[in-house]
């Protein structure tokens, strides 16, 4: 971690939990320790993750069921996203079928769909042979609240298992990519170009 502080800048926390026993009422407390004690706001939150974390709902009701338990966790966490306005990354797991999946859909979401419904942001990784090979991994969009989902739907990062380590790839690597929607990509400077033709005109 010495040698990882050196290379980099910033301040990086890490609080570990015992498994399931973590809910939005411990991060908050954390949140507000870290800001009276060490005047420290994180930029961004992960959460290792999701599914093993507790509902602060729910808390010691055995009998509820999956959907309602995990549903009630990705709200939680995600209205403590709102409340503290920091961004707030986690990860889940597919189903059986999605597992061996090499075209993963939102569907393949395990344990509760409730959980791709109340996120903004969804992308699945997506490895085959092929792509190992290649020391590449796809990133597909599953849900975007915040563009078109169509927009660079699909698209591969390097990665370096060794080091699990992700880095950008040359530009053609993305070429042979089918329904990509790269091509579609926003190009902010034709988009400015075409409004200040219009911008004499008065109405």
């Amino acid at each position: 971690m010495t040698n990882l502080a050196k290379k980099t800048q910033g301040t990086l926390i890490i609080k570990e939990y015992p498994t399931a026993s973590s809910h939005v009422g411990h991060f908050r407390s954390l949140l507000n320790e870290l800001s009276l004690k060490k005047s420290f706001r994180p930029d961004i939150i992960f959460v290792d993750y999701l599914n093993i974390c507790a509902s602060s709902r729910y808390r010691g009701n055995l009998s509820v069921n999956s959907y309602s338990y995990i549903k009630a966790i990705a709200e939680e966490l995600r209205g403590l996203a709102v409340e503290a306005n920091v961004p707030i990354v986690s990860a889940t797991q597919t189903t059986r079928s999605g597992y061996g999946s090499s075209d993963v859909e939102l569907t393949d979401t395990s344990e509760s769909f409730g959980l791709p419904a109340t996120a903004d942001l969804m992308f699945a990784l997506i490895s085959t042979e092929e792509l190992e090979q290649l020391g590449q991994i796809m990133v597909k969009q599953l849900k975007n609240r915040y563009n078109d989902l169509s927009v660079n739907k699909r698209f591969v990062v390097g990665i370096d298992r060794s080091k699990m380590r992700l880095y950008d790839c040359e530009q053609s690597a993305q070429n042979d990519i089918l329904d990509s929607g790269q091509e579609e990509e926003y190009n902010y400077q034709e988009d400015k170009k075409t409004k200040n033709k219009f911008a004499t005109l008065n109405f």
